[in-house]
């Protein structure tokens, strides 16, 4: 008896305890996954449907219903979550249901039999384009052909489209009636592949076939330029003289500017330090197939790639290597020395032109402010002074179309430090016997320096760069009158080196 009431006694004591506990701590609810189990019956029948789809949103496990029209899907964060279920023959049904961590919510989904006879609506189907058509706009209309909705149900579309080599889809229409949408913004020369999914009102969905095609390319377009990116690296770009129509040729981490379009106006030429020193590259006009045409770089003082020009029929390129001028075949073969510079030079920027078969180098010491230009024979003989060693910068040397005139630039506030910073440059026209001096520049705005001047195809402009004699930018593109250097016009902003064939 005595030791049946100790034992009392001590269950009463651990009951005292255990409350006594309870009563000073706060009740903490385990985190963790919860999970949803449930189950697919028939509307007429009570019967449990095998293979039935089941999908959610938010996304989890995409499963199927087994023999006993059960699923599972483990795992999962607490929330609301829309249940789909599908199967051929039955309209769709969806449920929403409550999930709650470390709990199993269970859900019973209940199909009826689809109108009709629970046929799928038909294929989309006589692609425009057609398939593997070429050459298509940027702007696109794309089209197919209705099917036939095996219930007799409206139909609607889907329509995806991606780029080849991205498998991401993009839709660019949902639930639309129309056997037509227009897809805009495409990208020039790129391959796209679409398809469309036919939807009836029963839920049903039938995919359409992949189709491709290809749209034009780039256009053939007549401006160049380089343009800085955020990294401080350059990229060379197209043009037709409006923004809209501005495409990037090159995208490398690197710095790739200044682009000189062919003679024949069927290949880019351009530098790029993709390999530390500058070399040249050659690229189709859309900026496919980069080649590399130089292993000896465009280097010297103060020449980081922008030494070179091409022959007046476009089969060779002409640079500057330190105190070297070379001539190469534009598949890079047929490396040929045709001219030394002046000791203690290096030869800079150049240009050449049919009309008597000259060329015009500048040359330029260890002090960039130490330059001059001079004319010679295309086989490097009879070296004549043009434009001597004057206080300021002296470059930018260029032919006139015929080849009677130089265009340069010279700082004509004579302004000399190491940095080369100019104050005033103007862009000067001269004949090539040192005659008929022009300045083009007077309308310039104060404070700024014009650079970087090249002639218009027909002669009749001259395109150049204007930027703040701060040294800070930007860098803008201009036209203006050749004769007299009047009705100057902004071509496209942060933009250098411009080139136009």
């Amino acid at each position: 008896m005595l030791k049946t009431a100790t034992t009392l006694r001590l269950v009463y004591f651990m009951a005292l305890l255990i409350g006594f506990a309870s009563c000073n701590e706060d009740t903490i609810e385990p985190e963790g996954g919860g999970s949803i189990r449930g189950v697919v019956l028939d509307a007429e029948t009570n019967s449990p449907v095998q293979a039935v789809s089941i999908t959610t949103n938010p996304a989890t496990s995409a499963v199927v219903t087994d023999e006993n029209g059960t699923f599972a899907i483990a795992d999962i964060q607490g929330g609301d979550y829309s249940i789909m279920a599908q199967k051929l023959g039955y309209k769709m049904k969806t449920v929403t249901v409550a999930v709650k961590n470390l709990k199993q919510s269970n859900v019973t989904m209940v199909l009826e039999d689809a109108t009709g006879g629970g046929l799928a609506p038909g294929k989309a189907s006589n692609p425009s384009p057609a398939e593997n058509a070429t050459a298509q706009p940027i702007d696109v209309t794309l089209k197919w052909k209705a099917p036939t909705a095996g219930s007799g149900d409206t139909i609607s579309y889907d329509v995806y489209l991606y780029e080849s080599g991205n498998t991401e889809k993009k839709r660019i229409a949902e639930a639309v009636s129309d056997t037509s949408i227009v897809a805009r913004n495409l990208k020039y020369n790129t391959t796209y592949f679409w398809q469309v999914v036919v939807k009836d009102e029963s839920g049903r969905v039938t995919n359409s076939d992949v189709w491709s095609f290809n749209t034009v390319p780039v256009p053939a377009n007549r401006y160049l330029f380089a343009r800085a990116a955020t990294d401080g690296d350059y990229n060379v770009y197209s043009s037709d003289g409006t923004e809209a129509n501005t495409f990037r040729l090159t995208s490398s981490f690197s710095r790739e500017w200044w682009p000189v379009l062919n003679p024949k106006r069927d290949i880019i030429a351009y530098s790029s330090n993709v390999g530390v020193e500058p070399q040249i590259y050659v690229m189709n006009r859309d900026g496919s197939d980069k080649k590399q045409v130089t292993s000896i770089p465009v280097v010297g003082y103060h020449n980081q790639g922008i030494g070179f020009a091409w022959a007046p029929d476009g089969g060779q390129l002409l640079y500057a290597n330190y105190d070297n001028l070379y001539r190469i075949e534009r598949d890079g073969s047929g490396l040929t020395l045709i001219a030394k510079a002046p000791a203690n030079r290096h030869f800079r920027m150049v240009d050449w032109t049919d009309r008597g078969d000259k060329i015009v180098a500048q040359t330029i010491g260890s002090n960039i402010n130490d330059a001059e230009i001079y004319i010679m024979n295309a086989d490097g003989s009879d070296m004549q002074l043009l434009v001597e060693n004057v206080p300021g910068r002296v470059e930018s040397p260029s032919f006139s179309i015929d080849g009677s005139e130089v265009l340069y630039t010279r700082d004509v506030a004579g302004f000399e430090n190491a940095e080369g910073r100019q104050l005033n440059s103007h862009i000067f026209r001269r004949k090539v016997d040192g005659s008929g001096l022009v300045d083009l520049s007077e309308n310039k705005p104060a404070g700024t320096n014009d650079l970087l001047p090249r002639y218009s195809p027909n002669g009749a402009k001259v395109i150049f760069v204007n930027t703040p004699n701060d040294g800070l930018g930007p860098y803008d593109v201009y036209m203006m009158d050749a004769t007299d250097g009047k009705n100057r016009v902004k071509l496209f902003s942060n933009a250098t080196m411009p080139d136009w064939k």
